[in-house]
């Protein structure tokens, strides 16, 4: 088996007006930037990971999303956030190469592509139906490798703000993956920031922004000086990962 290949983008909170801004910075052109500068990764890529956020309280923006994420040739798995309308942009991301939600199988690794948002708030949680969803993609028979995708982060990152917005029934979730040892790691976005932990064998990911980042540890929203990025991941066929954040600069 084969080494399965996958770049995440993550909370690209486009606009319908392609010279629109979001606390002064452009989030077409810095998404370009990410692109251009991914190239090669991009090429490589079995999938890319769209996770949420894609527009920012403007459905017009995924016209933006499908014209240059459409035009890579490559499969685009993408899940909703909490700035996202998940119905519109189910619409709107609904033909190849986009898949929405789902579970998705590459060689050894199965990704399951969770839905997080809860109408009208800025945290997350994953409903009934979700946590059954995620327990019927990981069944006996499923692939021995398995990534979760999410929108919100899963465990706190450090930082009130940010945490006071994550996923509100974290525990719900450790519980259901308690059960399925095919689960090597959890991807997330939402606190556009890089972030790494460990649930115990399973590694805990989240990804800067395609726009820009907060600073880590603040206890209000406060932006970093970092600029654009998008993460890497190589997914082994052993059940191991690598993965790499790619600094747009």
């Amino acid at each position: 088996m084969t080494v399965v290949r996958l770049l995440q983008l993550t909370d690209t909170h486009l606009v319908g007006d392609p010279h629109g801004r979001m606390r002064g910075i452009c989030t077409l052109d810095t998404l370009r930037r990410v692109l251009r500068g991914a190239a090669a990764e991009i090429a490589a890529a079995d999938a890319l990971l769209l996770t949420g956020d894609v527009v920012h309280d403007d459905p017009d923006g995924y016209a933006w999303a499908r014209a240059e994420l459409g035009a890579l040739g490559k499969p685009v798995l993408c899940l909703p956030g909490n700035h996202d309308d998940p119905s519109r942009m189910r619409e709107a991301l609904a033909d190849p190469p986009f898949r929405h939600l789902g579970h998705h199988d590459f060689g050894a690794w199965r990704v399951v592509m969770l839905d997080s948002t809860v109408p009208g708030e800025a945290a997350g949680a994953l409903s009934p139906a979700e946590l059954s969803r995620l327990q019927d993609a990981l069944a006996p028979g499923s692939p021995p490798h398995a990534l979760v995708v999410l929108h919100h982060q899963p465990l706190p990152v450090g930082g009130a703000g940010i945490d006071s917005v994550g996923l509100r029934n974290g525990a719900a979730l450790r519980t259901a993956l308690a059960e399925q040892p095919s689960v090597r790691a959890l991807l997330a976005g939402h606190v556009h920031q890089a972030n790494e932990q460990r649930l115990g064998d399973i590694l805990v990911l989240t990804t800067p922004s395609t726009c820009l980042q907060f600073r880590p540890g603040v206890e209000r929203f406060e932006a970093d000086d970092r600029g654009p990025a998008c993460r890497r991941l190589e997914l082994l066929p052993d059940g191991a990962l690598r993965t790499q954040v790619l600094w747009a600069d």
